[in-house]
């Protein structure tokens, strides 16, 4: 998915082939930690539509990007979040510049979904924490999306 750092990629048939599958029936054997993110471009108007993992707490959804899509982000303007087979509008609030927000966000949703750890090279200690040392070097490089779900 999208989160992974620049030069690295995922693939674009990765991609397309979890937007299939998020579509489908099939979603739930991802659908628990993976969503179609949707939002308009600023500058060109195009839809663009992206799978990238996420938490939820409530009616608040948490996905981190290292790629520059979030630059499209605006909070007036609403996004559409597939999750878990459903469709749901949500208000984006990109924070890029506070990491130690970042960096509690970030603990928070390894703790949710710690197989996302190797995008940030967080390891866990004994007790299946992340290391929060490593935590706050990988906040560095990540933008946090916070979406209030409408």
């Amino acid at each position: 998915m999208s989160q992974t750092k620049s030069g690295g990629g995922i693939p674009p048939f990765v991609n397309n082939t979890m937007k299939f599958i998020l579509r489908s029936p099939l979603h739930g054997m991802v659908s628990k930690s993976i969503l179609l993110f949707t939002f308009t471009g600023r500058k060109s108007g195009k839809t663009y539509t992206t799978p990238v993992c996420y938490s939820q707490y409530g009616n608040q959804v948490r996905v981190f990007t290292h790629a520059s899509w979030w630059k499209n982000l605006r909070g007036d303007i609403p996004v559409t979040l597939r999750i878990q087979g459903q469709e749901l509008q949500g208000l984006p609030e990109p924070i890029a510049d506070d990491k130690k927000a970042v960096a509690a966000g970030l603990m928070e949703h390894l703790r949710h979904v710690p197989s996302d750890a190797r995008y940030y090279g967080v390891t866990f200690d004994d007790n299946k924490n992340p290391r929060a040392e490593e935590v706050e070097k990988g906040a560095q490089t990540v933008v946090m999306i916070r979406i209030g779900l409408c």
